[in-house]
């Protein structure tokens, strides 16, 4: 008997933070695109559009978080703390 082995949401997340912190923005933002409707997935999607040098579109999906684009806070360690999120959630 086979078991279904396929990566959970989560699992796919944590995927993209490690993408990110890798600098490959561009495969987190796929991985992202497919949990739209997730506040972390949207937080990670902010991050990689503020790694793309897109603000204005990271501006929309921190306001889909419920969060603020801090400027003073480095792309690197917002995606750290998305990764503690992700292990405590």
């Amino acid at each position: 008997m086979t078991r279904d082995i396929s990566p959970t949401p989560r699992d796919r997340l944590r995927e993209a933070v490690e993408r990110a912190l890798d600098g490959d923005w561009q495969a987190a933002h796929g991985i992202v695109q497919e949990h739209d409707t997730d506040a972390l997935a949207a937080w990670i999607h902010a991050v990689v559009h503020r790694m793309e040098g897109d603000s204005a579109n990271a501006r929309y999906w921190y306001r889909r978080c419920g969060r603020e684009l801090r400027e003073n806070v480095s792309t690197r360690a917002e995606l750290q703390e998305i990764q503690t999120a992700l292990l405590v959630g």
